[in-house]
């Protein structure tokens, strides 16, 4: 249940300090940032108020003045690309209460020259702020009118309607929208609401972020599960891909980040792509994005396949790698038939195919943002890394065979 939106510094023990800010992917140091997601900490500094220039929140940035307090997966964050979360920042929190778990995540800015995206130009700032002036206290007071909204059927109607929940997203953010317009519509009104409707309207993308924290609230229920060989978080922070394995709690297996194979906005090419990052992988590990690719023809151009039958080949690949299907993720191409789920990095190692992963492509630069969306394979050797993890795991203690 989506139930509202909190302000990240209430929520996120790291953030009520000064000066820290959480970020997709295994951890890195401040020396080791690749350029947007460095672009993103510049542009958080100056949301924040710490700096008044770029050129100042470098300066604090690499003088180790603002603290990067850990990965988002710790904290049950998810956020996309370069996944800076800053303490001002409104946080949807989806709550399943049967089972205890809550996780969050930003609000989705839109797409190109966003901060997830690592630009950090003067419109990307006055979007941020309000986002939480106007929307975040509109779209809070509505959702808790309401009671939540449920978005697992909301994913899977959205799902039968042609969105795979990675790249595109308009049924879900119509269908989304529909929901909550008649409740904006109690809460605010006059020029104010005409501008949240008219960007929930224009923002495809919107609901990208909130699939995200639904499917981390999922993933968390088998965080945990000793001996479990099903994958429980998949992201990239730019220069590393990392995968967590349920058997293996927190712990992160690493490999360079692979790049995006796709189609570049005019004026762009494959030299310009930074390498993968984003916590939004976390939407394959439940079956969605590039698992559900055969639910999404729109998609598959978009992404540089070469027909909807690749799209579908995709789909029937990945369930080979997987303990099951879904039974709430349904497919109407594939005669119903679910989405694959569970990621089980014995068979991905067994037979050398690799989770695919739909993403958006961003420039290597810091400062210009989003320059095209693509697929990228994730990485053989965490799935290697983390089998020979649980096997070492699982073997019995000497004298106790």
């Amino acid at each position: 249940m989506l139930v509202g939106l909190r302000p990240a510094r209430a929520v996120i023990p790291p953030l009520a300090g000064d000066r820290a800010v959480l970020h997709a992917g295994p951890p890195v140091a401040p020396a080791g940032l690749c350029g947007p997601m460095r672009g993103a900490m510049v542009g958080a500094a100056l949301y924040e108020g710490w700096a008044a220039t770029p050129d100042e929140a470098a300066g604090l940035l690499d003088r180790g003045e603002i603290a990067l307090q850990h990965c988002t997966h710790d904290w049950g964050v998810v956020a996309p690309m370069a996944g800076v979360v800053s303490p001002s920042m409104p946080l949807f929190e989806v709550r399943d209460d049967a089972a205890g778990h809550v996780a969050y995540g930003p609000i989705n800015e839109g797409i190109g020259a966003v901060l997830r995206f690592g630009a950090y130009g003067p419109p990307v700032i006055e979007r941020l702020r309000w986002l939480q002036d106007v929307l975040a206290p509109a779209l809070d007071a509505a959702l808790r009118r309401a009671g939540g909204v449920p978005l697992v059927p909301l994913m899977a109607r959205a799902l039968a309607m042609g969105d795979e929940m990675h790249q595109r997203n308009v049924a879900a953010t119509s269908l989304f929208l529909r929901q909550v317009a008649p409740l904006l519509a109690e809460v605010a009104s006059g020029a104010p609401l005409a501008a949240i409707l008219r960007f929930l309207a224009e923002g495809d993308q919107f609901f990208l972020n909130l699939a995200m924290v639904a499917a981390k609230t999922l993933t968390l229920g088998i965080q945990h599960l000793p001996g479990c060989t099903l994958v429980s978080a998949m992201s990239r922070n730019g220069v590393e891909f990392g995968l967590r394995v349920s058997g293996l709690g927190d712990r992160w297996f690493t490999a360079p980040a692979p790049t995006p194979e796709g189609l570049y906005f005019s004026g762009y090419g494959a030299a310009d792509a930074n390498p993968d990052m984003g916590d939004s992988a976390i939407v394959e590990t439940v079956g969605l994005g590039g698992f559900a690719m055969a639910a999404a023809p729109a998609v598959a151009g978009f992404l540089g396949l070469a027909s909807v039958g690749e799209a579908a080949g995709i789909t029937r690949a990945m369930g080979e790698i997987t303990a099951g299907r879904s039974a709430r993720f349904l497919i109407p191409s594939l005669e119903f038939e679910g989405t694959p789920l569970g990621i089980d990095v014995r068979a991905v190692v067994r037979l050398g195919v690799t989770p695919v992963i739909n993403t958006g492509i961003a420039h290597r630069a810091p400062g210009i943002g989003q320059i095209g969306a693509g697929v990228v394979r994730a990485p053989l050797q965490v799935f290697e890394q983390a089998l020979a993890a649980l096997a070492a795991a699982l073997e019995p203690a000497p004298g106790h065979e």
